[in-house]
């Protein structure tokens, strides 16, 4: 998971950004700011089952093959891409609300996951990654005399 120090003068400069694009301009801070954040987060719904865990990512017009899933020292990641559409020659765009660019989630994983089981599938939109549970290995009590 990537940290991001706060900058109340980034926070103007997402507001200006925005007002921009939604009028058409560009981006009025440097391209290295832009990489360094991510300019939306995908909603994420958790549930568990007997049998598993089921992250569902809300990925609009996120081709699967911009979507990277990733386990790392007990937490998942999922990131990837969300590109702007090409406008057609002769469209005029009045309006663009819908958020484009990297996104990156992670989620720490319950001990009882099976990491070498984790699937994903992605359908309308939807990114489901399966979480297998495993049986938790249960410290064994020993006892120890004192002599």
């Amino acid at each position: 998971m990537t940290l991001v120090s706060w900058s109340p003068l980034r926070e103007f400069d997402d507001l200006f950004n925005r007002y921009n694009r939604s009028l058409g301009g560009r981006q009025l801070s440097g391209a290295e700011d832009q990489e360094e954040r991510a300019e939306w987060r995908p909603l994420a719904n958790i549930s568990e089952s007997d049998s598993e865990y089921l992250i569902k990512a809300e990925l609009p017009e996120v081709n699967k093959e911009d979507v990277e899933v990733a386990v790392n020292d007990g937490v998942i990641t999922i990131k990837g891409e969300r590109r702007l559409e090409k406008k057609s020659e002769g469209e005029k765009q009045h309006r663009i609300e819908s958020f484009y660019g990297s996104f990156a989630r992670s989620f720490s994983l319950p001990a009882d996951v099976d990491e070498s089981g984790i699937h994903a599938e992605s359908k309308n939109g939807v990114l489901v990654v399966h979480l297998p549970k495993t049986e938790v290995q249960r410290p064994k009590s020993i006892e120890i005399k004192v002599k």
